[in-house]
């Protein structure tokens, strides 16, 4: 399965020129900049016309307005928004947590933890500090997924293994809100059990 990965678009989705194919795109959050719901309403409008056969996204912290959200009415059935919970993808189950109060109950293995924030000490740091969270790294340390995707620190921008896990980060801003970095194209591999 190839996932396409974006994070930390702020208002800047029809800025992006190069959106290489994938069997799913995954945002992580803060597709706006204040949170209103036409910023959010824009973007999810623009998510929903890209050409990929799925589509699965998080609320980052400055979408104010999917805060408490559990979900989104009208969404087509092939655009997910994940709050604390999980959707399977052709055999791969994606999971979702949110940034406001992070848990996770499932009854299969995560194969992909999508969250907006780092776990703490990875791909988390900026400013002179690690900006990840310890709960978020609890999560990973007790479900193993595959990947971890998430976004939130700017200048952390990239991909590493620890133990089992990949992760990405993939914030396209820089510590400037100015459209950088580009989206990550990850090849996921699940053998059959």
């Amino acid at each position: 399965m190839k996932i396409l990965h974006i994070s930390d678009t702020h208002n800047k989705h029809h800025e992006i020129s190069t959106m290489p194919e994938a069997d799913v795109l995954v945002h992580t959050g803060d597709l706006s900049e204040y949170g209103t719901e036409e910023e959010v309403l824009s973007a999810l409008e623009w998510l929903i016309s890209l050409p990929y056969r799925h589509k699965v996204l998080v609320a980052g912290n400055h979408d104010l307005c999917l805060y408490d959200a559990e979900n989104i009415e009208g969404l087509p059935d092939n655009v997910h928004f994940l709050h604390n919970g999980g959707v399977v993808i052709n055999d791969v189950f994606f999971y979702g947590i949110t940034f406001t109060n992070p848990y996770v109950e499932y009854e299969r293995p995560i194969d992909v933890l999508l969250s907006h924030e780092p776990p703490l000490g990875i791909l988390d740091y900026e400013d002179g500090r690690h900006w990840g969270t310890s709960q978020t790294l609890s999560i990973v340390n007790a479900t193993h997924p595959k990947l971890h995707l998430f976004g939130h620190v700017h200048d952390s921008y990239g991909s590493m293994q620890w133990r089992t896990t990949t992760f990405s980060n993939a914030s396209l801003m820089n510590h400037n809100n100015l459209l950088q970095n580009s989206p990550r194209l990850i090849a996921l591999n699940i053998e059959a059990s």
